[in-house]
């Protein structure tokens, strides 16, 4: 479902693709994850359309990937100080 406050972002020719744009946050982490992709692909010249890995092999990727986010995580916190910050 689509409201009238979307618009419609066409990329460039190359591809094939319309992106609503919703809010700020939304298209932000949109645009992320098409940076992502294009800096994971020049960087490993691969892309998740890849099917050399088992699937064994795409959970250690995942795995390995969400405990660096945990670390990540703990690192920030120990940086505010555990404090309870509301926004």
């Amino acid at each position: 479902m689509y409201t009238k406050d979307c618009r419609v972002v066409d990329y460039n020719p190359q591809n094939s693709r319309t992106v609503l744009k919703t809010d700020t946050i939304v298209d932000s982490i949109i645009d992320k994850f098409i940076n992502r992709a294009e800096v994971g692909k020049a960087k490993y010249k691969k892309d998740l359309d890849r099917s050399d890995l088992s699937l064994d092999e795409w959970l250690n990727h995942a795995i390995e990937e969400h405990m660096d986010a945990i670390l990540y995580l703990q690192k920030i916190k120990s940086v505010i100080g555990g404090t309870k910050t509301r926004l």
